[in-house]
């Protein structure tokens, strides 16, 4: 069994980056829970997101805006804000600030 382990959330954030920054903390073969840091990134253009997986994710730190491919009305997220994108809902990263980073909590889980 492993031992039981801490860390910080916010430690070691970049003040820029070339490209988002994903670090998975938990993976077991249903679950899976990333700490993504964006400083300005967004989806190329024409990209969707379309996942085998369900996501629920939170901004915990900084401003994002996911809109949807189906019509579903843009979400501006802000520090505390949370969704659920189901399984296969195409969804694209318009922008996220490039003031600060934007630090994301992101858990997948079978649809």
């Amino acid at each position: 069994m492993p031992k039981p382990s801490a860390a910080n959330l916010f430690s070691e954030l970049p003040a820029s980056l070339a490209a988002e920054l994903v670090n998975v903390l938990v993976e077991t073969p249903t679950i899976r829970i990333e700490r993504i840091v964006s400083t300005g990134q967004c989806s190329e253009p024409g990209f969707w997101y379309d996942q085998e997986q369900s996501e629920w994710v939170i901004v915990l730190k900084g401003e994002a805006q996911l809109c949807f491919a189906d019509g579903t009305p843009a979400k501006t997220l802000c520090p505390g804000d949370h969704l659920v994108i189901p399984a296969h809902q195409k969804h694209r990263i318009e922008w996220t600030s490039a003031s600060e980073p934007t630090v994301w909590l992101a858990v997948f889980f079978p649809a």
